[in-house]
């Protein structure tokens, strides 16, 4: 993304984890459906912490179970808590958090006893302000361990299967399966790239946490295509993502080609803390895997994909240049009209028509407020000049509060030549611009 937020975790943490158990069906059912909210190409579940429901990203990209944003969540109780160093993603340095065990995680009748969690403190390590509804924790590997997981894309549906034969044939039938490897408790996947007309073979970690189609990691051999633009990438654990982005000819995943997608380049300072296994040079996600109803078999070491109905979209990006995100709330008077039904008393009263002004009366509600919090170098949005900083108080005349992030997002991503109208604020000024949608690639 700049997709509008590419949230990719590639977390490691400097000491042992603890055993835990994991996450199995109850009451002998072979299956559990869980809805999911799908933002941004990420998916999103609700899981009980100690009985309190949670918002957790879905992330095969982690090993750990983390928690964060949990200022609003003080009812939540952990046990055993202790101190703990965390590095990841990002340029910056190692951060402090807690690890806290025999915690019991459960969401329509699956449950994990004796959890380990890892717990952010820092409040400014938020993401629900970029995705735009809360989000208070990324779980991983155990969740995938032992079941059968199907993310159904289409149907926003998570769906755990029993692993048995039955299931197995089943999903046999209907799918294609591609073989995987897990390392260091992620699944990993080998495909091919043409860059620059050079076929390389690729080792991708499977990121249903990565919002973007591929990440490529440069080496003696890759190398980022001559025409690309830089960008900002998204948000780690340890700071700020920086990197490119190009159009490379081609990606091939087993039987499935994927012409002209749009990758990520991450800088090498933005990935310096991640431990990668041998041989990787990159990640798969949520763009490409949205285009499928994927199965993820970490046992018998598979992968299953069938395409969907968005398998031959294009691959699309953020031609303004602007990075939007939440900033808190403001009240907001609205006028509602009133549906009323006189009561008629006297025939004389028949055919009166009385339009007064109580057919209408005020409301004030909580919207979300909407900032530009970064500008893309040599972009549409800083050719005009919008700064970072600004808040949006219209897009092309419509309130900013009736987009859902999702919307706007999906506004800045559309076809070159539409233009944009924003008004802002900045210095409490109110100040306007214009600039059309340009493509960089």
């Amino acid at each position: 993304m700049k997709k509008y937020f590419m949230l990719f975790f590639g977390l490691f943490l400097p000491f042992s984890l603890l055993a835990q158990d994991d996450f199995s069906i109850e009451d002998h059912r072979t299956k559990v459906v869980i809805p999911f909210k799908l933002i941004n190409n990420l998916v999103f579940i609700p899981i009980k912490v100690n009985g309190i429901e949670l918002n957790f990203l879905l992330d095969s990209g982690v090993e750990e179970t983390i928690l964060f944003s949990m200022d609003e969540k003080k009812e939540v109780s952990f046990k055993n808590v202790e101190k703990i160093k965390l590095r990841g993603l990002g340029s910056e340095q190692e951060i402090e958090g807690l690890k806290s065990t025999n915690n019991t995680l459960e969401t329509h009748g699956l449950k994990s006893h004796n959890h380990l969690l890892y717990i952010i403190l820092d409040q400014s390590f938020n993401l629900s302000s970029h995705i735009g509804i809360p989000v208070n924790g990324i779980i991983g590997y155990q969740f995938f361990k032992n079941n059968l997981v199907e993310v159904n894309y289409q149907k926003k549906k998570v769906i755990i299967h029993t692993n048995n034969e039955k299931n197995q044939k089943r999903i046999d039938r209907s799918f294609k399966a591609v073989p995987i490897t897990i390392e260091r408790s992620k699944p990993y996947i080998l495909a091919n790239a043409v860059v620059d007309s050079v076929n390389i073979p690729a080792k991708l970690l499977i990121d249903i946490g990565n919002s973007d189609a591929f990440w490529i990691f440069e080496n003696d051999k890759i190398k980022l295509p001559k025409k690309n633009f830089p960008d900002f990438l998204g948000k780690g654990f340890s700071g700020d993502v920086e990197g490119h982005r190009a159009k490379i000819a081609k990606f091939s995943v087993d039987e499935f080609d994927f012409k002209n997608p749009i990758v990520a380049f991450p800088d090498s300072s933005s990935i310096k803390n991640v431990k990668m296994v041998p041989g990787r040079i990159g990640s798969v996600g949520g763009e490409v895997l949205k285009r499928f109803t994927v199965i993820l078999d970490y046992q018998d070491k598979k992968m299953f994909l069938k395409k969907n109905s968005k398998f031959s979209e294009p691959f699309t990006y953020n031609k303004s240049g602007i990075t939007v995100q939440h900033n808190g709330l403001q009240w907001v008077q609205e006028t509602v009209h009133l549906e009323t039904v006189r009561v008629v008393t006297s025939p004389s009263e028949a055919g009166f028509n009385d339009n007064k002004n109580n057919d209408f009366r005020y409301k004030f509600s909580l919207k979300p407020v909407y900032e530009i919090v970064n500008i893309r170098k040599h972009s549409a949005a800083e050719k005009c000049g919008l700064k970072a900083g600004d808040i949006i108080v219209s897009i092309n005349q419509t309130t900013p509060y009736k987009y859902s992030l999702q919307q706007i997002n999906a506004l800045l991503k559309s076809e070159e030549d539409v233009w944009i109208i924003l008004e802002v604020e900045r210095n409490s000024l109110i100040l306007k611009f214009r600039f059309k949608l340009e493509d960089e690639l």
